[in-house]
């Protein structure tokens, strides 16, 4: 193996080989063979209901695959422990947080708990990583808030802090922008290029197309229970592989939404 291969396999920091997801002996999507590289944003394009959360749940070492075999690093992700694959990734799915009575610095303090001791102790390291992550986001101001009292925007923000202070490698979000107006949707995915451009890698899913034509690296794009295609966002998300992959008759509409 030579220099450039090495460092190549050096910047994968998740891959599937041979993989089929799904519940009890119902596969939803088969052939998911990928490889995501620090840095890079990989975004997942199908009809709601093809398998995308699934998918993700699977990468997130949430739910074991039907078959073949995810890595982390050169790790197999089911054969780390949880504390291991919470360090590593950190996830952002659609459900509600249940918060209770929790200020939004407490719900990002959760992000740490990972790395503490055996009683849930934050070290003054992991105090730091929470007011680090909250004023990346621009957030501290509201700390002390309770966060079920914050907006959908603000929550999702809040929740965003919590990822970024597990300091992972692979951030995985499911349907982000939902219940967003079109300022935060466009802040979250601001701050999305901004961590992949300090080395996270993402793997996400999106209905919004035009979003996620330009802020991804990688569309990889399902259909009927298969991975159909996979590549350079741009070039692959054009109008007309849209059409086909959604089932799209009407050109013309779609050119206005496009």
């Amino acid at each position: 193996m030579d220099i450039d291969d090495a460092q190549k396999n050096k910047n994968i920091v998740v891959r599937s080989a041979a993989l089929t997801v799904g519940y009890g002996n119902t596969a939803i999507v088969s052939g998911i063979n990928l490889t995501i590289r620090t840095g890079s944003v990989v975004t997942l394009i199908g009809r709601n209901g093809s398998g995308k959360s699934t998918m993700l749940r699977c990468f997130s070492g949430q739910r074991p695959p039907l078959s073949g075999q995810v890595f982390l690093g050169g790790s197999e992700l089911f054969s780390l422990n949880v504390k291991e694959r919470s360090r590593r990734i950190a996830i952002l799915m659609t459900e509600r947080f249940r918060s209770g009575f929790l200020t939004a610095r407490e719900v990002v303090e959760f992000g740490r708990y990972p790395y503490t001791d055996l009683i849930g102790r934050l070290s003054e390291r992991d105090r730091e990583a929470v007011e680090d992550a909250m004023e990346e986001l621009q957030i501290t101001p509201l700390a002390d808030r309770l966060f079920s009292q914050l907006s959908d925007g603000q929550r999702q923000l809040v929740m965003l802090a919590r990822a970024i202070c597990q300091e992972p490698e692979l951030l995985i979000m499911d349907e982000p922008t939902t219940f967003l107006d079109i300022n935060y949707k466009l802040e979250l995915l601001k701050i999305v290029r901004r961590l992949s451009e300090r080395g996270i890698a993402v793997l996400m899913s999106l209905h919004e197309l035009e979003l996620a034509r330009e802020i991804s690296d990688q569309a990889v794009c399902i259909k009927n229970g298969q991975v159909v295609r996979v590549g350079d966002a741009k070039k692959t998300l054009t109008r007309e592989f849209i059409a086909e992959l959604f089932d799209i008759k009407d050109m013309e509409m779609l050119g206005k939404l496009l």
